[in-house]
Order: C-alpha cells, then structure tokens, then sequence
C-alpha cells in the first residue's frame, strides 16, 4: 500500500471507532476494533486483554483468530515470557519478540514450544499501557504464522499511532453506554467499575481525581472506601457523595462532590425537582404520585434542611447556573 493510501486508510480506521462508540455494543467493541486495525495492519491473530498490574491475570481479554485457550497458556507462562519486562519498559510503544530474544533462541525455548507452536505463531508485536493511578493495563498483541513475515518498522509505527485510540475509543465506547443505561446519574459525577473486593476494571479520569484529591491512604488498584449497598447514596470523606448500582457481576460506583441537595431523603429530592419545575402542589402530587398534603409537608422540611424561604431560592440551588 502507497503511503498515502496507507496514511488515508489510517484516518479513516481512527475516525470510525470514534464514531462507532453507540453502534457497537460494549461487550463487542474491542474483538470489532481488532478486526478494524487488521484492514490497517495484516495479523492472522490477535490478543486484547486488560488486568491489574499486580497480579499480571486478566480481567478480560478479547481475542480475534485464535482460540480462548490460547489467552489461557499465555497466563500460565506470563513469568517466562521475555517480551513482558520490554514491554513493561517501554509502555506505548510496540515491541517485537525479536527485540526480546533472537529467533534462533526463541524457536527452541520452552515459552515457544508450549504457548505458541501449538497455535501455529512464529511473529509476535506487543504493546503495554498501563494507567498507574487505577493500576489497569492493556496488553495489545498481534500474531503472524508465516515465520518470514516479520512485522516491518513501518507496521511497527502504525501500531504505536492506532493502540493509544483503539484504548482511548474504547473507554470512550464503554462510559457512552453505561451513561445511556444510567440516566439517573448524579451531575458532575465521575464513574468506575469495581468488581466485589473494589478492584478497579474501568475508570473515568475525573473519579480517580476525586480519589487522589481527598483519599491519603489509596493504593491505586482497589477503592480506597467502601462503596454503600447498592442504590443507596452514602457520604465518604466528609466532601463526597456515593453510589452504587448493579453493573452485571460487576459493579458501577458513582463518586460527586456533595451539594446541598444530598441532604434531602430521595422523596424530598423528587418534589424539590418538581416544584421548581413550576408545578403547583396538586401537580406535583399527580406527578410523584401522593397527596398535595404530603407534598406540602415534605417542602416545609425541606426550608428549614436548606435554611430556604421560598422556590425560588430553591430554584437557585437546583439551578445554579440560572438563578440571579
């Protein structure tokens, strides 16, 4: 391919898995990207998992063009595995296996007779990036059979340029589809996925700033407190409101700075939100679905919660943007 050719083709791989973030579904949109990067780069197979440093397991890995027992093995011998410590010093950047250990060592090494030969692999390209602040990595890995088609340092570049938006896009493609489904999402909140023991699987950038700014004790891979039952909003760190919310076998935690309106019961919230839409008592009532007394009743403690005298000082705390 000319380098033109090559360099239009890139652009137009680049704008498709931005623009793909909702029609691809989550769960599917990381074997879809490597099937998009292979029109980019030629690959028979290619590994995409993401773990914890720690441990080096994954939490997931998708693969394309070869079998789930593959990713199996490769766990198994991740200690014997040469092209780790390069690729963990060299984060972002592909490496080669060659660049690890000369071929005439890695075709007779027990790495290559157990974890690739079965599979038919002789070519191997490999990139790391890891997020120290949530202690995630995403390991990258494209796979040849043809022993002479070595990855050139032209496919090489292509890799470094297309893994940094295949990660970007996505966590991009993920929190897109998870905001869709979680309407109900506080303002200016910031998200992760934790699994039971609070171990990070996805992180937005502005939750792990609100960890680091008000957590001291925070080890980076796991929630440094311990999120409420879920639906539940509880308040951590004195400044911080949280919640959390069923996310398949996993776990989506919401993390905002608390307002004024944390202080109201979930009831009380919904009649703050409806009065100050203009509703009268008894269409507020209709709305929430009880009595206008009940309504009634909840707005006079929520004057004195608030220290408020009338809507529209209410008005002015919901709506703080908009209020004189």
């Amino acid at each position: 391919m000319a380098q033109n050719g090559r360099d239009v083709a890139f652009e137009a791989f680049i704008a498709k898995l931005y623009r793909s973030g909702l029609s691809v579904a989550p769960e599917g949109f990381r074997g879809w990207g490597l099937r998009q990067l292979r029109k980019v780069v030629p690959f028979d197979a290619a590994l995409w998992g993401s773990g914890t440093l720690k441990t080096m397991r994954w939490h997931t890995v998708e693969l394309v063009g070869i079998g789930r027992e593959f990713a199996e093995s490769l766990e198994a011998t991740h200690k014997i595995n040469p092209i780790l410590p390069h690729i963990a010093k060299n984060l972002d950047t592909p490496v080669d296996m060659s660049d690890a250990i000369p071929d005439r060592e890695f075709f007779k090494s027990e790495l290559y007779k157990t974890s690739f030969e079965p599979f038919g692999i002789n070519r191997i390209l490999s990139t790391l990036h890891a997020d120290p602040r949530s202690g995630l990595y995403s390991l990258l890995s494209l796979y040849r059979k043809d022993r002479e088609q070595a990855f050139t340092a032209d496919e090489r570049a292509l890799q470094k340029r297309a893994v940094f938006h295949l990660f970007q896009s996505a966590s991009h493609a993920f929190f897109l589809h998870l905001m869709r489904t979680h309407e109900e999402r506080p303002p200016g909140s910031g998200a992760a996925v934790v699994d039971r023991e609070g171990r990070y699987y996805e992180a937005q950038p502005r939750f792990l700033d609100m960890v680091e700014r008000n957590f001291a004790q925070n080890d980076g891979e796991t929630l440094p407190f311990k999120p409420p039952e879920i639906g539940k909003i509880d308040h951590v760190a004195n400044k911080l409101c949280v919640k959390t919310e069923a996310f398949g076998e996993l776990f989506c935690v919401y993390l905002w700075s608390a307002g004024p309106l944390d202080r109201l019961t979930a009831r009380e919230r919904e009649i703050v939100y409806a009065v100050t839409q203009g509703l009268s008592f008894k269409q507020a009532a209709r709305k929430i679905g009880v009595a206008p007394s009940t309504v009634a009743n909840h707005l006079y403690r929520i004057y004195r919660k608030l220290e408020v005298n009338s809507r529209s000082e209410l008005a002015g705390l919901v709506y703080p943007a908009t209020s004189n």
